[in-house]
């Protein structure tokens, strides 16, 4: 009889994410992501080594969201980044929190970066959980923004998301390295090069332990299935040695939301209150498929509905061993 089970000359590496008082910061506890020795949920070639990890998204300014989504969200919290992430904490049990800083962007706000960190020290202080740091996408305003922000979090082990060849990401790096931080690099759907990129912050000194890949996540109906075939490409390519793919991958599942489906009023669609969070929570579980290691997600119930999933999946090595 032929076994069907194959080894795999590579692994993926562990990411930690935030650090305890023992490790020299001040959170309540932290993270490990990635780890994996086969293909996501191959039970018969090996167990996965950490469950999946989901971040809470709070954002910097009061942004448009479907009304459906601000219902589960006071409007004195929406107004206070500091107080939306302790209610993500106390009331949905966050386990971490994804603090994007929209308001630096020059085109809205063009909040300043000292006082964007005044809010980003704010959030540290409010919550005890791990914090990714996420810039506002401008290409010119995130490297000095992630550079200070590194600063700021001094300890804290954060990541720092996200850095592309299109910004001066080796000030980020350079301060990522010096803080002792992680990094999540992004390249949308293109597996070639993001072995490029990683190749090139690797040469900038960053270890394995602290590079995250986001190789974009396309909502259900835009893009997914692209989204599906960068991540596993990548995957296999890691667990079969390639050591600039060996990362551990987030989904910034939240990006579920740009798809009218999700948020439209339509009653020949169904319930929009129901159809919103399905949206991104079908996403979400189609990248956890994929191999998705890390979820930025934004719906109080597209989380619940993962973390079921997770739970699920997870218990059934253990259901299977018994």
């Amino acid at each position: 009889m032929v076994s069907v089970k194959e080894e795999y000359a590579g692994r993926i590496s562990q990411v930690v994410l935030g650090a305890t008082k023992k490790e020299g910061g001040t959170r309540n506890k932290r993270l490990v992501i990635g780890g994996e020795s086969s293909p996501p949920f191959y039970y018969f070639e090996g167990a996965p080594k950490n469950k999946p990890a989901i971040s809470h998204d709070v954002f910097d300014m009061p942004i448009s969201l479907p009304g459906h989504v601000r219902e589960h969200f006071p409007d004195d919290v929406m107004n206070d980044p500091a107080e939306w992430a302790k209610y993500r904490v106390k009331k949905y049990n966050a386990e971490m929190i994804t603090l994007h800083m929209v308001s630096t962007d020059p085109k809205l706000k063009d909040t300043p970066v000292k006082e964007a960190c005044r809010t980003i020290e704010d959030v540290l202080q409010a919550v005890k959980v791990p914090i990714i740091i996420g810039g506002s996408g401008n290409p010119s305003k995130d490297p000095e923004l992630l550079e200070k922000a590194a600063e700021v979090c001094s300890g804290e082990r954060v990541l720092l998301s996200s850095i592309d060849p299109d910004m001066d990401y080796k000030r980020v790096t350079a301060a990522a390295l010096k803080h002792g931080h992680a990094v999540l690099s992004l390249i949308p759907m293109n597996p070639d090069e993001m072995r490029r990129f990683n190749k090139n912050l690797i040469r900038q000194g960053l270890r394995r332990e602290d590079i995250v890949m986001d190789l974009f996540t396309g909502g259900i109906g835009y893009g997914i299935e692209y989204t599906v075939s960068a991540m596993e490409r990548s995957r296999l390519a890691g667990l079969r040695g390639d050591e600039y793919l060996c990362f551990p991958m987030a989904s910034a599942t939240s990006n579920a939301w740009s798809a009218r489906e999700a948020w439209m009023r339509n009653d020949a669609w169904g319930p929009r209150e129901l159809r919103g969070p399905l949206w991104e929570s079908t996403t979400a579980e189609i990248a956890l498929l994929s191999g998705a290691d890390l979820f930025m997600m934004l719906h109080p119930r597209a989380i619940f509905a993962l973390e079921e999933v997770i739970e699920s999946l997870y218990s059934f090595q253990y259901r299977e061993k018994a």
